[in-house]
């Protein structure tokens, strides 16, 4: 087994084992062969890599173990400690497989240091909200879309939140759809820009299953303008079932007319006590 691994091992060994094989000059490399392979899975099962619950038939060969524990490292000394291990592994449980591979994903770190000007601790911070950007290439995804957010204006990308992460991860063509929607729903380049600046958070999201019914519903059945939703752009962020309409029909019945932003941003307490 690797000899650079720094996880914890088996400090001694009972004295009358040890007795018992000198006389045998191989025996003692197969036990600490068989003692590190043991910590190792062990380790592993500790940091969530390795379910606790797998039966030792199926657990990873050798060569598998090495790997994983090169990748573990490698995350380490850039700044991961043990607890963050089990979130990485359960959304990217790919990252810790043959199929990924520490010289892979170096050029991620690179990406964030360098081009993003993120710190170490932000860069850990961004990754662990989106553990998935450490398997996107470079050249063809991160750099396109950071360039793209840029030119729109969109600032403090290295901050580390959970939209930032999936902003950087997403590629440039779903971002250029999407303010290609906001176009055709009569924003200006310059206005559709400056609505993805207020609120990035349109870019995640779906035209077919969320912009294009909720901006049907802003103009066909409230009967509102396009100059509200460039007012308030968070509107795309309620839920048009639970919050527009039952709050637009409420308001329709009681003849109240008010803007975009007093009827979504209050709480249903205040809400409906102000309008009965």
């Amino acid at each position: 087994m690797l000899h650079s691994l720094h996880i914890p091992t088996i400090s001694s060994i009972r004295s009358s084992t040890s007795q018992s094989l000198r006389s045998s000059e191989h025996p003692p490399y197969l036990l600490r062969f068989r003692t590190s392979r043991r910590e190792n899975l062990r380790y592993l099962k500790t940091l969530g890599i390795i379910d606790p619950n797998t039966k030792p038939h199926k657990f990873p060969s050798p060569e598998t173990v090495d790997h994983v524990l090169s990748t573990v490292n490698f995350l380490k000394s850039k700044g991961f400690s043990e607890p963050d291990f089990p979130r990485l592994s359960f959304l990217c449980p790919k990252l810790f497989t043959l199929d990924s591979d520490p010289t892979d994903i170096e050029p991620v770190f690179e990406f964030l240091t360098f081009e993003l000007a993120a710190t170490d601790q932000e860069s850990c911070g961004l990754i662990l909200r989106c553990p998935q950007i450490l398997l996107s290439d470079v050249e063809y995804c991160l750099k396109p879309t950071l360039i793209y957010l840029r030119k729109l204006g969109v600032e403090k990308l290295n901050v580390p939140n959970s939209l930032n992460a999936h902003l950087l991860n997403t590629r440039e063509e779903r971002l250029i759809e999407n303010i290609r929607f906001l176009r055709s729903s009569g924003l200006s380049q310059e206005e559709s820009a400056m609505a993805c600046r207020r609120f990035p958070a349109i870019f995640g999201y779906s035209i077919k299953n969320n912009l294009k019914p909720k901006f049907e519903y802003l103009v066909g059945d409230m009967k509102r303008s396009v100059e509200e939703l460039k007012a308030f752009p968070q509107y795309f962020a309620f839920s048009l079932e639970n919050r527009i309409m039952p709050r637009h029909l409420h308001l329709e019945q009681r003849n109240v007319r008010i803007s975009l932003k007093r009827m979504l941003l209050w709480n249903d307490d205040k809400f409906y006590a102000k309008w009965k």
